[in-house]
């Protein structure tokens, strides 16, 4: 039997302008799955987020979360939803906990279930040393676990993280990856995660590829580097993004 779908996009598009930056767009992810939206810069991952997490409204095609349609069940869709964009949005004068205390309340939880989740979430990503400090006091990797704890609060069924680990040193972006990746395990939780590195990507996750507002390819890692006849994935990101095929 099948793990229920977390996320279904179906068909869709979307134009700035004359400019289309995706265009007739489809997949689906499961519980517990990692699957990451690899694509070059300008492949439309962050418009494909802009969309899922209601930034931006969809004009054509069909988004859900956890069978919740986005446009005419927006809240109980995005209730189910993670996440955590490339450019950090926490409040830099305030500390570790009074980020996660004002978003928790924006949930509406009571001072004791965020408080309880908060512990819970800190712990898990070692920071609860560091509660009390301002968010400018923490290095890029710290800034990002406290996004990573704040988007897990409220206990998403779906997690977004739009390339994460841009900018972090290579310690940091080992811990986040390997974070991720066991949340999906241990938590059944499904994860979509846009990036242009290949050494994020685990061999059991699944794979969409974005190149130019259009899927080239998806699903396994031995499935699309069959589909490109490619030793690595790497060679098939080349070829589908920049070989003859894109």
């Amino acid at each position: 039997m099948s793990a229920p779908i977390a996320l279904l996009i179906q068909d869709l598009s979307f134009s700035y302008g004359g400019k289309k930056a995706l265009d007739q767009v489809s997949f689906q992810i499961q519980q517990g799955e990692c699957t990451i939206l690899l694509g070059p810069n300008g492949a439309g991952k962050s418009t494909l987020f802009s969309l899922i997490t209601r930034l931006y409204d969809t004009r054509s095609g069909r988004i859900e979360l956890c069978g919740f349609d986005i446009k005419r069940q927006t809240r109980k869709a995005l209730a189910k939803l993670g996440v955590v964009f490339q450019q950090t949005t926490l409040d830099m004068d305030l500390t570790v906990m009074q980020n996660l205390r004002y978003h928790a309340a924006l949930h509406g939880m009571g001072r004791k279930q965020a408080a309880q989740r908060i512990q819970e979430e800190l712990e898990r990503l070692n920071m609860v040393e560091r509660r009390f400090e301002q968010i400018r006091e923490l290095n890029g990797g710290h800034r990002r676990r406290v996004e990573i704890a704040r988007a897990l609060l409220h206990k998403p069924s779906l997690l977004l993280l739009d390339e994460p680990t841009v900018g972090l040193d290579v310690p940091s972006r080992h811990d986040i990856v390997e974070h991720v990746h066991r949340l999906a395990v241990e938590h059944q939780m499904a994860v979509l995660w846009a990036s242009h590195l290949i050494d994020e990507i685990y061999p059991e996750d699944r794979l969409i590829v974005l190149h130019k507002g259009r899927i080239k390819a998806q699903g396994t890692v031995d499935e699309v580097q069959g589909i490109t006849h490619a030793a690595t994935i790497k060679e098939a990101f080349y070829k589908l993004t920049q070989g003859e095929q894109a």
